[in-house]
């Protein structure tokens, strides 16, 4: 059975079906009579019958041939199909990307888009996360070009730039927060959550987490509802119903960084795309 779906066997067995004749079948896949009769003999030993009338002319395929004729047309279609696909290097390259859930915007996409477009065989593996396992695994080489947040820069970062913080409240709070304070944060981990504790103990105000959200929208959704302060990007609250905790004053500014391994070549390219579109964001944000 397996032979039967030899391409060879079947594309012979087709040619003589649609020929009407082993002679022209053989002249239309340029090899000669006894090898095309040969192929056919094959095929109907695998499928233990007869497949063409040999004494009708033009020769007609038999009930089985005709019932086999459409599978053995469709064989060969999927077959030219996958060698096609395989043949195409689209999408062959993975290109590993680390940020930061808000870092993608509508400009990184299209820098995202332009770089697909003239890099057909890349393929883009976005990954959104927190910023210190996203740092963790671009260290162990799982990100070609990673965007992480952090306290400090380090010495190897291709770009970093400041990321103004503040505190917010919803828009509709009018008094002031009586202790203890709730705090509306990110799951352990991050960055901003560990920045909240720290300047919430120094202003000597005890504390609770009311809500904690896993992404940005979560967080912010929590702040806007008034279940409590955040610690939050000025970038991130704009046209959200929030409004700025005035009574902590101004906070550290977060550095944003890039990191990529490659200094030449494609996805150096996109690594300097992707710093040129972070150097627009935090210039309109200051």
């Amino acid at each position: 059975m397996e032979k039967m779906l030899d391409p060879r066997l079947l594309r012979s067995f087709i040619a003589i079906a649609d020929a009407g004749s082993f002679t022209q079948a053989a002249e239309r896949l340029n090899m000669t009579q006894s090898t095309i009769s040969q192929q056919l003999a094959r095929l109907e030993d695998a499928v233990g019958q007869s497949l063409v009338d040999r004494d009708t002319r033009p020769i007609q395929p038999t009930a089985a041939g005709e019932r086999l004729l459409g599978y053995a047309r469709r064989i060969l279609a999927l077959q030219h199909e996958a060698e096609t696909a395989l043949g195409d290097p689209a999408g062959t390259a993975p290109v590993r990307i680390g940020v930061p859930e808000d870092i993608v915007n509508s400009q990184m996409a299209e820098v995202f888009g332009g770089f697909a477009k003239n890099n057909r065989a890349a393929r883009l593996d976005v990954t959104a996360g927190l910023s210190r396992d996203l740092a963790r695994r671009y260290r162990a080489g799982e990100f070609d070009i990673v965007v992480v947040k952090e306290a400090v820069a380090e010495p190897d970062c291709r770009a970093s730039f400041p990321e103004p913080l503040a505190w917010f409240e919803s828009a509709d709070r009018q008094s002031d927060w009586t202790d203890p304070v709730p705090l509306v944060a990110f799951p352990p981990g991050g960055l901003y959550r560990e920045a909240m504790f720290e300047r919430i103990e120094r202003e000597q105000r005890r504390w609770y987490i009311a809500f904690s959200g896993s992404s940005l929208r979560n967080v912010l959704i929590g702040v806007e509802a008034g279940l409590g302060l955040s610690l939050l990007p000025k970038s991130a609250v704009a046209g959200r119903h929030v409004q700025p905790y005035a009574a902590f004053g101004a906070e550290p500014s977060m550095a944003v960084s890039i990191y990529a391994w490659e200094k030449t070549g494609s996805i150096a390219e996109l690594a300097e795309r992707i710093t040129a579109v972070l150097a627009a964001r935090f210039r309109a944000s200051q």
